[in-house]
């Protein structure tokens, strides 16, 4: 490279680069509403080292062993008046080798995503567990992100989030906010999950739930009158409702089933797709808990909700297949797009003829 590790950061950042690639044997790569574009000559092995190296320097120096050591690193670094970064970086092919996404210091504004009202709404809900899900890369954090900014601006009360890493950092409004990174300020998601019980919070916002004892413990804190934001890498609420299933043993799955029909709240649910402008905007789907599906989680009919998200008459609950044809019918996706991305492609064939 002919220019310095926090020039091209700074350039990419201005050129609205969403992920940079450093892998050796192809040249750099930035991702830029989905497409990626190479820039300069095929890196070799010595090279990438180097890069991760200065990387690390920016990091406050960080401690490179551990990536030598486990082949795995996560974190995320700020360049003042330019922007923060959170950082990926591993082994391949006896290699070091790093995926650098940018976010930005400014907080998303939820209208310039293209993130409905009835999203944001959700923020509305003072107690209960609240999933946001899709697949890596579909803006969860995103989403999250602008719900906590909500609630931080319209009531007060302490609010804890704990990530790995932090991205999107959150100003005391009317709200406290207390930010916690796993592994640099904290052990592990259930070790703070644990402790924040202890630390009077109102909202707690947990980047992901990965094993059964997060999900149980997310969900005492959600029956006790907190707030729970989580992510799961599943799509639709029937998916994510079976995957939390899944996750315990199934002599416990009944007491599950129980336990999540009271306190989950409202399953959201994206991906970026392709606007005709070829830029990415997010789609969702929105299951809110209404009595009927709170029956079908207890009564072991997940199989049914999908149906009744897309019959519901309520104006705050709609289908992904839904919201691809309302995208559709205001000129801002095309055809193929829509069910290129469909869950009932069939059906939603018809409803677009």
């Amino acid at each position: 490279m002919d220019i310095s590790i926090p020039e091209f950061l700074a350039e990419a950042a201005n050129r609205r680069v969403s992920d940079i690639f450093i892998i050796a044997g192809r040249p750099l790569a930035e991702k830029i509403d989905g497409h990626l574009l190479d820039r300069g000559d095929r890196l070799m092995p010595d090279q990438t080292e180097n890069l991760l190296r200065a990387i690390y320097g920016l990091a406050e120096n960080r401690d490179i062993s551990r990536l030598m050591k486990t082949g795995d690193d996560d974190f995320s670094f700020s360049i003042p008046g330019v922007s923060r970064f959170r950082v990926n970086a591993y082994k391949q092919r006896g290699s070091l080798a790093a995926v650098i996404r940018v976010i930005a210091f400014r907080l998303p504004d939820p209208a310039e995503l293209s993130i409905p009202e009835d999203v944001m709404n959700i923020s509305e809900y003072t107690r209960g567990m609240v999933l946001v899900t899709g697949s890596a890369g579909s803006g969860k954090s995103t989403t999250m992100a602008c719900l906590i900014d909500r609630i931080n601006h319209t009531r007060e009360g302490h609010i804890i989030t704990l990530e790995d890493p932090l991205e999107y950092l959150h100003r005391h409004d009317r709200c406290i906010v207390s930010q916690r990174e796993i592994c640099t300020d904290t052990e592990s998601y259930l070790t703070s999950l644990r402790a924040t019980l202890r630390q009077s919070p109102d909202v707690i916002l947990l980047g992901e739930m990965r094993d059964h004892e997060t999900i149980q413990t997310a969900m005492t804190a959600a029956e006790t009158g907190h707030l729970v934001l989580s992510s799961l890498h599943t799509l639709g609420a029937a998916n994510t409702i079976e995957r939390i299933m899944d996750v315990f043993e199934p002599s416990q799955q009944h007491q599950i089933a129980l336990q999540l029909s009271m306190v989950l709240q409202a399953v959201i649910s994206q991906q970026l797709i392709p606007d005709v402008d070829g830029r990415n905007i997010p789609v969702f789907e929105i299951m809110r808990l209404t009595p009927a599906i709170r029956n079908m989680i207890r009564d072991n009919k997940v199989h049914q909700i999908e149906g009744v998200i897309s019959t519901s008459g309520q104006e705050q609950m709609r289908s992904m297949d839904q919201s691809l044809l309302e995208l559709y019918k205001k000129g801002r996706i095309t055809r193929d797009t829509a069910l290129k991305y469909a869950l009932n492609t069939d059906m939603l064939k018809r409803r677009l003829m």
